[in-house]
C-alpha cells in the first residue's frame, strides 16, 4: 500500500519566519502537535518540522519566552521525509529506525504533499501492526 493512503494530505504548514504564537494557533486549528516548516508557501519545500514538545522543550523549560520567537528558532532539521511513492511499510521502518513520530511525504516537486502520524497509522493499519509500531518509535523518543 502506497504512503498516499493513509497520510493526511495537504497539513497546515507556517514559514521559518513565523512567531511560535502564530505556529501554536495552528497546531489549535488544526489539531494536531506538529506542524512543517516550508522554505515558502509557493514552493511549499519541507526545511524543518516543529512539534509542540519543541515548542516546551526549547522555550518554557529553558526560560526562554516562546512569545518572542520564530520557528526557525526551534525547528526540527532537516526534516525526515519520503516521497509519495514510498510504500506504508518503508515509511515506518524509517520512522522506526530513526525513532520518529511524524514523517513528511512530499511529491515529485519535492513540495510538501501530507504528514504521516501515528494517529494516521493507527486509523489504517491492523491493530498488531500499530501496536508494535508506536512501541518501536516511542522506546528512545525523540520527535
Amino acid at each position: 500500500m502506497k504512503v498516499t493512503k493513509i497520510m493526511t494530505k495537504d497539513p497546515a504548514a507556517c514559514t521559518p519566519e513565523m512567531s511560535l504564537r502564530e505556529v501554536a494557533h495552528l497546531m489549535v486549528e488544526h489539531d494536531c502537535g506538529a506542524i512543517p516548516v516550508v522554505e515558502n508557501f509557493e514552493t511549499m519545500k519541507p526545511v524543518g518540522i516543529v512539534t509542540d514538545r519543541d515548542i516546551v522543550v526549547n522555550t518554557v523549560a529553558v526560560g526562554k519566552d516562546p512569545l518572542m520567537m520564530t520557528a526557525a528558532e526551534i525547528m526540527s532539521f532537516p526534516p525526515e521525509f519520503v516521497t509519495t511513492d514510498a510504500t506504508v511499510g518503508e515509511c515506518l521502518k524509517l520512522m522506526e529506525k530513526d525513532m520518529i513520530r511524524r514523517m513528511l511525504v512530499v511529491n515529485e516537486e519535492n513540495s510538501l504533499a501530507g504528514i504521516v502520524a501515528q494517529a494516521d497509522v493507527a486509523r489504517h493499519m491492523r491493530e498488531e501492526k500499530t501496536a508494535e509500531f508506536i512501541k518501536d518509535v516511542s522506546m528512545a523518543h525523540r520527535a
